[in-house]
């Protein structure tokens, strides 16, 4: 029953249809399982050949056109693979088309690799039109391909249509430099040329075409595969390829750099021993008479016969024919036959004899450089490289015959900077292209010798520069086991360095070539060369290297020792951003980094550069991040301490330069500072950060900081054992101590405490340290009498007086501040100290030419001292008193005080000559220091109803006048004292006829004016009363 049931399921028409959908759903994506590989295969193939194109070196600018375009493709086939190609026979057929012609052009590509290079440029019209007809097949195919994908296709249908228009219409031609290469060969095979100058000089021509070095073992490979080519050539029995590639190979070979070094040896040991055998003397044989063309009178290079048995020079004979003549030029026969032989014979005679005289010319030259006489030594040099020029084969002979060894020594052991340049010249010509002779360079010590040339002059630099880069050079590449040797002398890496910043162009272009090319073999050279003050590498290296380079140079520039004008050079160069860009990285990145920001940022140019780049707020987030290795807190501190150092928080910005928020950061920094396991750098360069955030903004900031109860974290670090630390929390306390006062007093109650803190006055050496603590006395209340004691017991007070005598201007205006304490006029004998020190004389200096604060502390100082004056000055017994002067005894009494005063011992201002000095202070309308000088001046009228001395002594030091012009632009305190002051000096009559109607005219303004002070305009009018009294 049940399968009955199922017979009768399977042989319905609903399952036969579902399965015959399902069936064709299974087909339908294996077919485009199918197309997705045949896609991916063709993209694989594209990619190879466009790769491989890059590489070709023959017609290389045809080939990169070709990878372009292969290049372009690449991005079609993609799109057809991940949109599913439908199957389909035209897309079958197309992906088909394009896949053979893709391998027809690896096929070309592959080609031009592998096959002898002189071959291939021999063949480059060929090869260009065959790559032409490829690029064009390919784009035929391009476009079958495109129309069975037409609806995948249609986002990018134009960038299609153009690139296979583009294909199918391009034109690929030879370059001109080789075109003239073939023509030269052509003509040479047509004209049959033998001479050996012209092959030298078609052989290199071809060698520096094709990227051959032009070395004897180099190019006997390349001859060798030409051979191979025409015995393939003669397998497929094409008979004119064969004579042709035969007559190519026997005119290369005549080339020296073909011929076998052992068959240039044994030829110079053969024309040695000739001239030997002869007796050869000198340094010329003459050529035999035969070797002389009649037309030429010269002796022959390319000699020809005619048919009369005359040789001539081809050229010239040439020459004579074309001019119409038809005889013997020697003879004066007539010429029955005008071809022109060549006469191989006197040829090989010739070049014998030119063999011979150069054998001759090198066996003197060494003669000559033997004796040891620069004279001569530079004639023999000159004369090696001109026959180097006639003919390279003397490059092998000279180092055969020993030369390159004489003449390094020469270069070693001479003093004289004209045989030293002639050396370096000469050396050049006789390793240029090379590679045995520079190895008897080297090995015979020259390369330490061309190194000490390259600190000499320009001119003899500039050829030790040369010669130094001809000698790295390996054929088309460079000496990889010579560049690790230069990299061992250090010294060489500098005076390279050097030649970069000189004037000669040539020489600089050369050097940093040599440099590049040292730094990209080994990284170690980038540090020798950064430590040399030059930077490209390194900067190359962070934006380019690997990770483990760029950790290795960050690592090396946070230890260099560098000057502010280096550091600008590297901000410059773009290493900052490079580095912010390493914060992204692991740990060791991220401290390297750090590291090398951190001796950056010492330079003020750069720390602008870091806060434009965002790095500052990277840099907070690394510091106030709770878990972070201690190398990284330490190193973010020590940027925020450069970056506040002296801008404060003007580099605190996010990268649009927006201030961020500087309470969250200072309280930020006074938490860290409360932690008790803190390292001594972070500790002094999170002080440090605060300075200057509080130097730049006090009023934000010192409330801040009080609040984070930061004073209480800083006071005891005036104790500790760093004494950098103990600095930067003086410099800091000193911004904010004045908020709590009480707090730094109780601080300093004990004595060894204020000894400690003494001692900061006792580094002469660090003014700044000086003014700080200085200024931490001068905020404290001097009421406090306990603790001036401490400072005296201490030794505080010669401190502060010799930093009033030589100190900075902010240096005299802290001491200032703080010798008031010890002037109370409680305290006599403190006073008394003080001045016996040699204070007045410095105060007097001090109005006249100190700043206006150093101006009001020492008229204040001043007041303190005239206030004990009166108690002081005691008159002589019998004395009787005079307004003016003199006694009855002849002791000269003071004109104020009464009695016997002087600077010392009373501390009488008139004595120590400072009412001028007070007087001026008034006339200069200096504020704060007017109002000082006002109060010290009244120190000077006593309190009886009538004070002639003082009144006296204000109207000669002309006092009166400025006093009276205060009231007219004075604030209303110094007014006030003013007003005071006159009140007094006007119960003088003398006085009130002098200045009563000036005085009137100001009193009465002053009184008039309503935004005045009641109690100053009340007090002006009760003057004027009293002078109405008058």
């Amino acid at each position: 029953m049940h399968a009955d049931y199922l017979w009768s399921l399977v042989t319905s028409e609903e399952f036969r249809h579902a399965f015959w959908n399902q069936w064709k759903s299974v087909q339908r994506r294996r077919l485009c399982m199918v197309m997705f590989w045949a896609c991916g295969s063709a993209q694989i193939l594209v990619i190879k050949t466009a790769k491989a194109a890059k590489d070709v070196l023959i017609e290389k600018e045809s080939f990169k056109i070709l990878s372009k375009y292969l290049h372009d493709i690449e991005p079609v086939l993609k799109q057809l693979q991940l949109h599913e190609l439908k199957d389909s026979q035209s897309a079958r057929r197309a992906l088909e088309f394009l896949s053979e012609d893709v391998s027809t052009a690896q096929s070309l590509i592959d080609k031009c690799t592998n096959r002898s290079r002189f071959y291939l440029l021999l063949k480059c019209r060929q090869i260009v039109k065959e790559a032409q007809q490829a690029t064009r097949d390919i784009g035929r195919s391009l476009a079958s391909l495109s129309l069975s994908g037409t609806e995948i296709l249609a986002d990018m249908s134009e960038k299609v249509n153009q690139l296979h228009h583009e294909m199918q219409k391009a034109e690929f031609k030879s370059s001109n430099s080789q075109l003239k290469i073939i023509d030269k060969l052509n003509q040479g095979i047509l004209e049959h040329k033998t001479d050996q100058g012209f092959a030298n000089d078609l052989v290199e021509e071809i060698a520096r075409a094709v990227g051959v070095p032009i070395e004897p073992s180099e190019i006997s490979r390349e001859i060798a595969s030409f051979k191979q080519e025409r015995e393939e050539a003669a397998l497929r029995k094409e008979s004119e390829e064969v004579f042709f590639l035969q007559q190519v190979i026997s005119l290369l070979s005549r080339a020296d750099a073909a011929k076998d070094e052992e068959e240039i040896e044994a030829c110079y040991i053969r024309r040695v021993r000739t001239v030997e055998k002869y007796g050869g003397k000198g340094d010329f044989i003459p050529p035999f008479n035969s070797f002389i063309c009649p037309l030429k009178k010269d002796v022959m290079i390319d000699p020809v016969s005619l048919c009369t048995g005359t040789t001539c020079e081809r050229a010239y004979i040439k020459a004579w024919l074309d001019g119409g003549n038809d005889t013997d030029p020697e003879t004066g026969q007539h010429l029955d036959d005008f071809s022109l032989r060549p006469n191989v014979r006197m040829r090989e005679s010739i070049e014998e004899w030119v063999e011979r005289n150069y054998c001759l010319k090198i066996r003197s030259a060494k003669s000559e450089l033997l004796l040891g006489s620069d004279v001569t030594t530079v004639a023999a040099l000159n004369e090696l490289k001109e026959f180097i020029n006639d003919n390279s084969i003397n490059k092998y002979w000279i180092g055969i015959e020993g030369l390159v060894d004489i003449i390094v020594s020469i270069l070693g052991n001479s003093h004289n900077k004209d045989v030293k340049r002639a050396v370096l010249v000469t050396l050049l010509v006789i390793v240029k292209g090379h590679a045995k002779n520079k190895d008897k360079v080297v090995d015979s010590g020259g390369l330490d010798y061309i190194v000490r040339c390259l600190i000499r002059d320009s001119i003899t630099s500039k050829a030790a520069v040369e010669l130094l880069f001809e000698l790295l050079l390996d054929g088309s590449g460079w000496n990889v086991a010579l560049l690790k040797k230069l990299s061992k002398k250090k010294s060489c890496v500098i005076c390279l360095v050097n030649l970069l910043n000189g004037a000669v162009v040539e020489s600089s272009e050369k050097a940093e070539a040599i440099l590049l090319k040292l730094c990209e073999e080994d990284d170690d050279n980038i540090k020798h060369v950064a430590a040399a003050n030059w930077y490209k590498p390194l900067i190359n290296c962070l934006h380019q290297g690997p990770e483990s380079s760029r950790i290795s140079m960050a690592g090396a520039l946070s230890k260099m020792e560098l000057v502010n004008q280096n550091l600008k050079l590297l901000g410059e160069g773009g290493a900052i951003p490079l580095l912010l860009d390493m914060l992204a990285n692991g740990i060791e990145s991220k401290s390297a980094a750090l590291g090398a920001l951190a001796k950056l940022s010492a330079c003020h140019e750069n720390r602008k550069l870091i806060a434009q780049a965002g790095g500052v707020p990277l840099i907070l987030d690394l510091l106030f991040t709770p878990i972070v290795p201690t190398i990284i807190i330490e190193k973010c501190s020590e940027i925020l301490a450069n970056l506040s150092s002296a801008n404060g928080t003007r580099f605190l910005v996010d990268s649009e330069e927006s201030p961020l928020y500087l309470e969250e950061i200072v309280t930020n920094l006074v938490s860290i500072q409360q932690k008790p396991t803190l390292c001594e750098a972070i500790r002094k360069y999170i002080l440090l950060a605060l300075l200057g955030i509080c130097r730049s903004e006090p009023e934000r900031t010192e409330t801040l900081v009080s609040g984070s109860e930061g004073l209480s974290v800083i006071l005891p670090l005036l104790e500790h054992s760093n004494p950098e630390t103990r600095e930067a929390s003086v410099k800091l306390l000193s911004c904010f101590s004045h908020l709590e006062t009480d707090t730094v007093t109780a601080f300093l109650s004990s004595s060894k405490r204020v000894e400690a803190f003494v001692s900061f006055f006792e580094d002469e050496k660090n003014p700044e340290l000086q003014a700080a603590a200085a200024q931490i006395l001068s905020l404290l209340p001097n009421s406090d009498i306990s603790l001036t004691e401490s400072l005296i017991g201490s030794g505080a007070l010669p401190h502060l007086i010799r930093m009033l005598r030589f100190g900075s201007s902010e240096a005299k205006e802290k001491a200032l501040g703080a010798i008031i304490r010890f002037t109370e006029p409680s305290m006599v004998d403190m006073q008394r100290m003080v001045v016996e020190m040699g204070v007045y004389p410095l105060l007097v200096e001090s109005l006249h030419s100190g700043s206006s604060l150093s101006k009001t502390r020492s008229a204040a100082t001043m007041a303190n001292l005239s206030r004990s004056t009166p108690n002081l000055s005691i008159a002589p017994e019998g004395s009787g008193f005079f307004c003016f002067g003199l006694n009855r005894s002849r002791t000269i009494l003071c004109k104020v005080h009464g009695g016997v005063c002087d600077s010392l011992t009373t501390f009488c201002l008139l004595k120590a000559d400072a009412l001028p000095a007070l007087v001026k202070v008034l006339r200069e309308k200096a504020g704060s220091a007017a109002k000082e000088a006002v109060v010290a001046l009244a120190t000077l009228v006593c309190e009886d109803d009538i004070c002639y001395g003082a009144a006296w002594a204000l109207h000669e030091a002309g006092a009166i006048d400025p006093l009276l012009d205060i009231l007219l632009w004075g604030t209303s305190d110094t007014k006030e004292e003013v007003v005071g002051l006159l009140e007094k000096v006007f119960t003088v009559r003398e006085v009130v006829d002098s200045y009563g109607l000036d005085a009137k005219l100001s009193l009465v303004k002053l009184s008039m004016q309503e935004h005045e002070n009641v109690h100053v305009r009340s007090k002006a009018m009760k003057v004027l009363s009293q002078l109405e009294h008058y």
